[in-house]
């Protein structure tokens, strides 16, 4: 992405919410010259041999998964071969979707019921304990026990939002060396088979489709300040509606940029939250 005003207009335009912090990460990313022949190149031989070895792990009768191995591997490949930009963006999401989650339980009628996510890691390492597995499963059991929202009193008043979920994202990353050089999505397409190999088919599967869930937070969090068209924000939608192996990538970066939407559009609400109390 060499041209210049094109990279200017990104910056500029904010008429979708996003912190400027992540705005220079991603256009940073997005400037990565691999871009413009590793990625291409892996998107077509990285997806055949995803569906190999996606439709083989499904007839296998026996079952496995590696769950240190696999996140142990990608600390290693973020630390010595993903940009910084690349892993602050990693990071940075985590902690996202962390607050995004809590955000909905603090605004539910079953709060005392529902524990909230405590996944926040500050660097690399620290992600052996807050991985990718208990990204997924962490989304899928808030989801589970708040259960119907039906009977939720929503939206919620003004004055009574809680917004206590939303806090200063903190994340430190090493010097940075001379063999990270791989952006956000080739790094994914680079892992997308070693996930698959790694985990059982069914934790794949729902690893897959756990980006569909995007459309809920985004309903749930319009739902509580009174914005019903706050799921045009989502790219990945339907939950019912299965994904498997096709422009996995694709989605996962649309699931990266939405939260980062949704966090934007939460902070930003929460300050004005805070204006009018201090007004008043």
């Amino acid at each position: 992405m060499s041209d210049a005003r094109f990279t200017r207009a990104l910056l500029a335009d904010n008429s979708l919410p996003m912190c400027d912090e992540a705005r220079d990460l991603w256009v940073k990313d997005l400037q990565n010259p691999l871009r413009v022949w590793l990625l291409p190149l892996l998107r077509v031989t990285q997806t055949l041999t995803l569906h190999v070895i996606y439709y083989l792990k499904r007839l296998i009768f026996l079952q496995f998964s590696a769950h240190r191995p696999l996140q142990w591997t990608i600390n290693f490949f973020l630390k010595w071969f993903v940009t910084p930009e690349a892993n602050a963006l990693i990071l940075r999401h985590m902690w996202i979707e962390s607050q995004v989650l809590n955000f909905i339980v603090r605004n539910s009628r079953r709060r005392e019921r529902v524990q909230e996510v405590g996944l926040a890691p500050e660097g690399i390492d620290d992600m052996m304990r807050d991985n990718f597995i208990h990204h997924d499963r962490e989304l899928f059991r808030v989801l589970a026990e708040l259960g119907d929202t039906a009977d939720e009193a929503w939206p919620r008043p003004a004055g009574e939002v809680d917004f206590s979920a939303l806090q200063p994202i903190r994340y430190r990353l090493g010097p940075r060396r001379w063999t990270q050089r791989i952006d956000f999505e080739t790094a994914h397409e680079l892992f997308k088979t070693t996930f698959c190999l790694l985990l059982r088919a069914d934790e794949y599967e729902a690893a897959l489709n756990s980006l569909q869930f995007d459309q809920s937070m985004c309903r749930r969090v319009g739902a509580i300040l009174g914005d019903p068209h706050l799921d045009q924000l989502a790219y990945n939608r339907f939950p019912l509606v299965l994904h498997h192996t096709n422009a996995v990538s694709e989605r996962f970066v649309y699931h990266g940029v939405t939260l980062e939407h949704l966090y934007a559009y939460l902070t930003a609400a929460a300050a004005r939250a805070a204006r009018g109390g201090a007004g008043a």
